[in-house]
């Protein structure tokens, strides 16, 4: 199938599936004249790409696990497995420090709303 067609049956643009290929994460032949031709499997190997951007991994995380697709052995079941836990503990402490943000951020509201009440009841400005 075309370019056009696996961006129909998969829901991705274009420009995406080209993105991928050139970072390795999908395949295709060409055309003698250029264009590209993608085999049916295309189309779940896609959905599988769209599933680990999904879950907040990057392209070139994606490529490291692709090798437990393309190839699975222990040994690659084992990095991949590895890599994900990885990602999870990079994400965990992202969560962490997003939330200690937030919590600054509501420090900082109940300050405001504070000094907005004390105004209001006629209380000298700070």
């Amino acid at each position: 199938m075309r370019i056009g067609e696996l961006a129909s049956r998969t829901g991705v643009s274009i420009r995406s599936l080209r993105y991928y290929e050139e970072q390795g994460l999908l395949t295709s032949s060409r055309s003698p004249s250029g264009q590209r031709h993608y085999g049916r499997e295309a189309v779940e190997r896609v959905a599988f790409v769209q599933r680990l951007f999904a879950a907040g991994l990057s392209s070139r995380t994606v490529a490291e696990l692709l090798p437990c697709v393309d190839a699975p052995s222990e040994e690659h079941s084992d990095a991949a497995l590895d890599r994900m836990a990885q990602e999870r503990d990079r994400l965990s402490l992202h969560i962490a420090e997003l939330l200690h943000t937030r919590d600054a951020l509501d420090g900082l509201m109940a300050t405001a709303r504070a000094h907005r009440e004390r105004q209001r009841a006629g209380a000298p400005a700070c």
